[in-house]
């Protein structure tokens, strides 16, 4: 499988309702550090109960 955004090998692989997605490690740790930054990781821990021990 190759990365979703470049032509390297995929590390990283997810599928949902029949769709799988592969990210590079470089990628998938851009996205990472997206997420990180967003509102959405809170909402995230929020809704799942989850407090940094």
């Amino acid at each position: 499988m190759r990365c979703h955004y470049c032509d390297r090998s995929a590390d990283v692989s997810v599928e949902k309702d029949g769709l799988q997605v592969g990210l590079c490690e470089d990628h998938f740790q851009d996205r990472l550090e997206e997420l990180a930054d967003s509102d959405a990781l809170h909402d995230l821990r929020e809704q799942l109960d989850i407090d940094r021990a």
